[in-house]
């Protein structure tokens, strides 16, 4: 398998969101979709709306976002 698959396969798995169960690859399209903010991504996902208000997941999505304005 190449690493794009590899990926891909990851991101369907890894649940950025531990509360709601959002996906990396959620996430992904949100920013891919335009979603350029934490709360942007929150309000496409409904990550960091479950139980620890987004304590577990803000960061990833904060590093998710910094890949994509690289």
């Amino acid at each position: 398998m190449d690493n794009n698959l590899n990926e891909a396969i990851l991101d369907k798995l890894t649940k950025t969101c531990r509360c709601k169960l959002i996906t990396r690859a959620k996430i992904k399209d949100a920013i891919k979709n335009g979603a350029s903010t934490l709360e942007e991504v929150q309000k496409a996902t409904g990550a960091g709306s479950g139980s620890c208000k987004g304590k577990n997941c803000s960061y990833m999505i904060n590093e998710l976002l910094k890949q994509y304005k690289q």
